[in-house]
């Protein structure tokens, strides 16, 4: 057997849950949302990686604060994900790039190429859950991570409120459908911004879209984000969320989603796990 495709093998029955953060939609804080949903499962307690297939706007490695680091080898030769905090990984091209301005100017193949090696030629330790934060769209980085899989866990939809949004994500639900990728639930994010001084929710956005997305497909709400000014702050310097105490509203709600994710009965338990 080829040492890529033994290591691959190997790989998957070490992860028992691999979940896409998806929207088809860019600006809706997809890369936001995976980020901070694999904190939030890592400060639960559970072993967490994230991959990041934005091959043209990966922004993980910034958002974690790990953009520095150099990829290394194990000494059985494979990549070593960048190790984030205890019991958290990443990957991600951004750790191949001279500078964070150097663009990926790279074809479909060499993209799924890319993709591929991250679980062919990475060692990943066991995880209890890998999160994927994919790019816009359903093209080439979307099919290439479902099939390397094989049996991915789920999809966690990520939405703004307008209608104009919803229309992307609807795409993006049906590519999922078609590909056999079971929707674990929907996030809101950017739902509303809550004035310091008054406490008045402001609905920046025209609201109503996540209501027509469950309803029309039968989608689960998971959680609603608001607007807060420490999701930004986090995001630019690569700080956690989850370090403030007290914990803002939004670091309840990831936490609260997190648990979701924990409970829910898609998940793949130790003794199911059996990737084919």
């Amino acid at each position: 057997m080829d040492l890529s495709t033994d290591n691959k093998e190997k790989n998957l029955k070490r992860i028992k849950n691999a979940i896409l953060v998806m929207s088809g939609k860019g600006g809706v804080g997809k890369s936001t949302v995976a980020v901070n949903l694999a904190r939030a499962l890592n400060v639960s307690g559970k072993k967490v990686g994230i991959m990041d297939i934005d091959i043209h706007g990966p922004s993980v490695a910034k958002m974690l604060d790990v953009e520095k680091e150099n990829l290394s080898q194990t000494p059985t030769g494979f990549l070593a994900p960048v190790k984030v905090s205890e019991n958290f990984y990443a990957a991600s091209v951004a750790f191949l790039l001279e500078t964070d301005c150097t663009p990926v100017i790279w074809r479909g193949p060499m993209k799924s190429n890319f993709i591929t090696q991250m679980l062919d030629s990475f060692a990943w330790p066991e995880l209890d859950y890998l999160i994927i934060d994919c790019p816009p769209g359903t093209g080439d980085e979307h099919m290439t991570i479902i099939q390397a899989i094989e049996k991915v866990t789920g999809a966690v939809i990520v939405t703004t409120p307008q209608h104009l949004a919803c229309l992307d994500v609807k795409k993006a639900v049906n590519f999922l459908k078609q590909m056999s990728v079971n929707i674990i639930g929907l996030i809101e994010n950017m739902a509303y911004f809550e004035c310091p001084d008054c406490g008045k929710r402001i609905e920046i956005f025209q609201k109503g879209g996540a209501g027509e997305l469950m309803n029309e497909f039968k989608i689960p709400l998971l959680g609603t984000l608001p607007i807060e000014t420490a999701v930004g702050e986090s995001g630019e310097t690569g700080t956690s969320l989850f370090e403030k105490t007290p914990p803002s509203a939004v670091a309840k709600t990831f936490l609260e989603i997190a648990q979701k994710l924990s409970s829910n009965k898609n998940n793949q338990k130790e003794s199911e796990v059996n990737y084919v």
